[in-house]
Parts: structure tokens; sequence; C-alpha cells
């Protein structure tokens, strides 16, 4: 009977986490549309590596700051698709992302692109550590 119930709290801890990390990948959705630097800077990790599907490597740093002065304007941002994978306090996150945007010196534009993302699980709550965007044939 006891080891019936071991893969039933195994399976409830797993959901519990995929919802948690669900509920932090939707953060940082809103978080980009909404430009709002305080709650990137607690949802990303110190050694965050953010990589768009140009080929450009932001840090931190970088990132906060590409989204706080609108030189990357997200105006919507739709996620589909999205897998949830986990290994331990690490997650990977794989979704389509579709968005509109209006980047500075660039004008309205849309995306359309594959992304993974790697979150860890730490002291802060779970933190994004590195994003890799691809583009969609």
């Amino acid at each position: 009977m006891i080891n019936s119930v071991k893969p039933q709290l195994v399976n409830a801890q797993s959901k519990k986490s995929v919802d948690e990390v669900a509920v932090v990948v939707e953060s940082l959705r809103k978080a980009m549309v909404d430009a709002d630097s305080l709650a990137l800077n607690r949802l990303t990790a110190d050694g965050l590596s953010y990589g768009h599907s140009s080929g450009v490597l932001q840090s931190k740093a970088e990132f906060i700051h590409s989204i706080a002065s609108g030189a990357s304007d997200f105006v919507t941002i739709d996620l589909s698709e999205q897998k949830i994978t986990l290994s331990g306090n690490t997650a990977i996150v794989r979704h389509v992302l579709s968005a509109t945007t209006n980047d500075a010196g660039k004008g309205p534009g849309k995306v359309k692109i594959g992304i993974l993302l790697v979150w860890i699980k730490n002291k802060s709550g779970w933190q994004l550590l590195a994003r890799q965007a691809v583009k969609l044939p």
C-alpha cells in the first residue's frame, strides 16, 4: 500500500513544480510586454544568457536594458505549444512565441520564433538562466 502512494506523491510534486514554472513563464511574458524592469530583474538569474534568433547574446543587464529602454518593445506576446520538463531544480521550457513588436528605430513588426528557456530553482524561487530563440520555417 505504501508503494502505491509514493508514485502519486512524486507525480503531485512534479505537477506542482510544472505549475510553478508555468506561472513564472507567464510572469516573464507579462513583464516583457509591460517593460517591467523590476519584475525582469527578479525573474532572471544573475548569470542569464539570453539568445536571440539573430544570434545576438545578451547578459541579464543587457536584456533588461533592451526591454526597459524600448530597444526591444513587445506590444503583445502569445505563447503556444508549451512543454515543460523538470530535472531536479532545473526546468526546460519550449514554446512558440508569436508577438507584435515596435522596436525603437524599426517600427511595428511581427515575430514568430521557437524558444528554449532554462529555469533554475534557488532561494529566490524559479529564475531564468538561459534563453535561446530560433527562427521557425
